[in-house]
């Protein structure tokens, strides 16, 4: 897979290596699976090249550890909220970790071993939920970290979840449809003791799709012998998925960022630029709802790299020419080529990182131009780099509040599901926005009260609404 950024390390926040299970920074490796993951059980074999398979991630992977940031950034927040020791053990570690190493037939009828995880992060609120990456670069490390994010983002929304991720070491890309079926099945099987509509609800990430969450459904259900659409989210509509899924997203992250923008600097969206690394689901999305509702998008990023024209893109024009150029937007007619590192440079009003983690550090974060950073992905920016972008004036709209559109709207799916009674595209559309907004506004108001900036306000707030359901429910025994 071709990478064209690279974040430098920070040292601060490498500790141990995974293996110890304290939250390291991994090696990432395109190649040797085994070099990628020290889980890796001896005599495994990276899947060999077979026929493309379904979408990778857009920029390359930090050296810095993704867990020991998010327990940093609760580390920080925790002491400013004066939290009890106590209680700030109990959630800076998952509550359980699943490693798993199976075989798959492969097309030549070799048999090679793939290892997957599943982190369920805290409980404490309800069933854990949480996506599934298919990744070559996938680590324990990272499936922490993001479940933990997802614990916060969940109880921000007030949504009655904990947080959880999994993943397959794996390039999908390399895999027949026929091996990424057996795969997928083989690992839901793996898995299937600890999910559950009651336990924890998988969804799509990196890598995977809805075909994908219909194969782990339809496992799921011939274990049980009957259907459980509720077992995971995200899938296709025609089997108990929920309509608005695939965009909910990016178009949450344009609803966010327009309701910001009004409250807090009096800009309407279709006065400002903007600027997508990235532009997988989340980014195109965001790109494309944001052009929509009048917003200038003027640069686009993927891993080839990006594209910039002061007069703006049509997002849905570039999804088509990506399409029909090996999924790439570079080389989009009358635009200029730059690199991702240069887009995150751009001046424009909104820059909106939607790639992965670890994009924004100490390291960059000086050079950041935009008026407003609106975290698509899970964690693209540092504990170090928020102290930077805070004192330059930059608003950062954090992950758990922008980029939470997705999991409310698989609430919705699940919540259908169970009943068995599904909702309109216009209702899904009106109670996703009076579920973020209504969030936000809360947020917004810790930040008044207290001169706090957004993403310490909205970890307050989840961390708060978490530590009394725990005081509540108590410690069993």
């Amino acid at each position: 897979m071709a990478k064209n950024q690279t974040v430098s390390k920070e040292t601060a926040f490498v500790r141990e290596t995974t293996a110890t299970g304290n939250g390291a920074s991994q090696p990432r490796n395109g190649g040797n699976q085994q070099d990628a993951n020290p889980h890796l059980p001896s005599g495994a074999q990276p899947p060999r090249p077979s026929s493309a398979g379904n979408s990778h991630r857009e920029t390359s992977v930090p050296s810095v550890s993704a867990y020991a940031v998010a327990q940093s950034q609760l580390d920080r927040v925790a002491a400013s909220m004066h939290l009890e020791n106590d209680m700030l053990e109990l959630l800076r570690v998952p509550q359980r970790e699943l490693i798993v190493h199976f075989p798959v037939v492969m097309d030549d009828e070799s048999i090679r071993i793939f290892t997957g995880f599943r982190v369920q992060h805290n409980t404490t609120l309800g069933p854990t939920k949480g996506g599934i990456r298919y990744h070559q670069d996938v680590t324990l490390d990272e499936c922490r970290a993001l479940a933990m994010w997802m614990t916060w983002k969940c109880a921000l929304m007030n949504l009655p979840y904990g947080g959880a991720k999994g993943g397959v070491i794996v390039d999908p890309r390399l895999l027949s449809q026929r091996e990424l079926r057996g795969m997928t099945r083989r690992y839901a099987s793996e898995i299937s003791p600890f999910i559950g509509p009651e336990k924890d609800i998988p969804a799509p990430d990196v890598g995977t799709n809805a075909q994908i969450m219909a194969w782990m459904m339809d496992t799921y259900s011939m274990h049980k012998g009957y259907s459980v659409p509720a077992v995971v989210t995200g899938k296709p509509i025609a089997i108990g998925g929920s309509v608005g899924r695939e965009y909910a997203t990016g178009l949450g992250v344009t609803y966010t960022t327009r309701a910001l923008l009004k409250r807090k600097l009096g800009q309407n969206i279709e006065d400002v630029s903007v600027a997508v690394q990235g532009f997988g689901n989340v980014g195109s999305w965001t790109a494309r709802t944001m052009h929509e509702r009048g917003a200038t998008v003027v640069a686009v990023s993927d891993v080839m790299g990006g594209i910039y024209n002061s007069k703006g893109f049509d997002p849905r024009h570039l999804k088509a020419f990506a399409a029909e150029n090996g999924g790439s937007v570079v080389g989009y007619p009358g635009s200029d080529t730059l690199t991702n590192e240069e887009l995150l440079e751009l001046k424009v009003d909104v820059l909106v990182p939607s790639a992965m983690e670890g994009q924004i550090t100490a390291q960059n974060a000086d050079k950041i131009q935009a008026r407003v950073i609106a975290e698509g992905a899970n964690g693209p920016t540092s504990p170090e780099a928020d102290e930077i972008l805070n004192d330059k004036g930059v608003m950062v709209i954090p992950d758990i509040l922008c980029n939470a559109g997705g999991v409310v709207v698989s609430y919705f799916e699940w919540v259908q599901d169970l009943q068995a009674f599904f909702w309109d595209e216009s209702e899904i559309r009106r109670q996703m926005e009076r579920k973020l907004l209504m969030n936000l506004d809360e947020v917004m108001g810790v930040t008044v009260r207290t001169g706090v900036d957004l993403r310490t306000a909205a970890y307050t707030i989840a961390i708060q609404r978490i530590v009394d359901a725990l005081k509540l429910r108590g410690i069993y025994p």
